[in-house]
């Protein structure tokens, strides 16, 4: 949605106006069963038979607002991750999705895809590699530049605090079911999605330390979440505006850094807050526009 274009060649969406968005809309993004004490056997059953939601109104919703926009039109460059379950099965809240493409030499090509988060749930070296790649390939849009030259901000959803999911005395016990429900979360799924999200993070980290740059890093992320601000899909208003309370908080607080020894989350003193260190990188990058922006015309 940031990325589509106006009829200006502009974002047709804000970032401020994304909350409002699933404020809205998440109630049927993520309709909530209201059916008392057997819900959380209504929710295994669910589980167990198909997709968790059909995800329909979400393509529709998106589809009513963007117009048909293709990536091709974006207004700035994106990555976005997914993962093809041709060969493989995926565990995913929506529906697999299929679509089929034809290039320009008329081979066609068909995709199998379902939400990227289950290879990429941090997209940072992703984005990281997308972008040597296209140096690699000589794109003119893209010069070649070391990695100490990239300023990196990674904004995470938020996951649960260490103590409040699960314990090993817990897990000991589980079996497969156990594994993959309980109650109202999915254990093996938030095990591998925030694994692979917490490696990233951690591997980020260590190169951008590795090139003496690490504040060229910025990593916003709450790692403290509780009861129903943990889950992915509780999409009530209540919930939705604690989470926007949350947001606005983690801005306020010192910007923390993974601790590459411990992989845990440190304050860093004299730093200053999210806020203050996402104006340092949005003057950063206003001034790297301008200076590009006076080279291009000086030609």
């Amino acid at each position: 949605m940031l990325a589509a274009p106006n009829e200006n060649k502009r974002p047709l969406f804000a970032a401020k106006d994304i909350s409002q968005f699933y404020i809205e809309n998440g109630p049927k993004i993520f309709p909530q069963r209201k059916i008392g004490f057997l819900k959380p056997v209504a929710n295994l059953l669910s589980v167990m038979r198909g997709p968790k939601y059909n995800g329909a109104f979400l393509h529709d919703k998106i589809k009513s607002l963007t117009h048909g926009v293709r990536i091709a039109d974006t207004v700035m460059n994106v990555v976005m991750p997914a993962f093809d379950v041709s060969t493989a099965a995926a565990p995913t809240y929506f529906p697999a999705h299929y679509f089929r493409t034809e290039g320009p030499d008329g081979k066609s090509r068909e995709f199998h895809l379902v939400d990227g988060g289950v290879a990429a749930n941090n997209p940072t070296m992703l984005a990281m590699s997308m972008l040597t790649k296209e140096v690699l390939r000589h794109n003119p849009d893209f010069r070649p530049v070391e990695y100490g030259n990239f300023l990196i901000i990674s904004v995470g959803t938020g996951s649960p605090k260490q103590a409040e999911m699960y314990t090993a005395p817990k897990c000991a016990k589980w079996g497969l079911l156990r594994w993959l429900y309980d109650g109202g979360f999915t254990p093996l799924i938030d095990i591998f999605s925030h694994a692979s999200a917490d490696m990233v993070d951690i591997h980020a980290q260590v190169l951008f330390e590795a090139l003496r740059c690490e504040k060229n890093y910025l990593r916003i992320q709450d790692d403290s979440l509780v009861g129903p601000t943990s889950s992915v899909d509780i999409a009530t208003k209540e919930n939705m505006e604690a989470l926007i309370g949350i947001g606005r908080e983690l801005l306020k607080k010192p910007v923390a850094r993974v601790n590459i020894d411990m992989g845990v989350y440190e304050s860093l003193p004299g730093e200053g807050t999210n806020e203050q260190a996402l104006e340092r990188f949005a003057r950063k990058l206003s001034d790297e526009l301008k200076q590009r922006q006076k080279n291009f015309n000086s030609y």
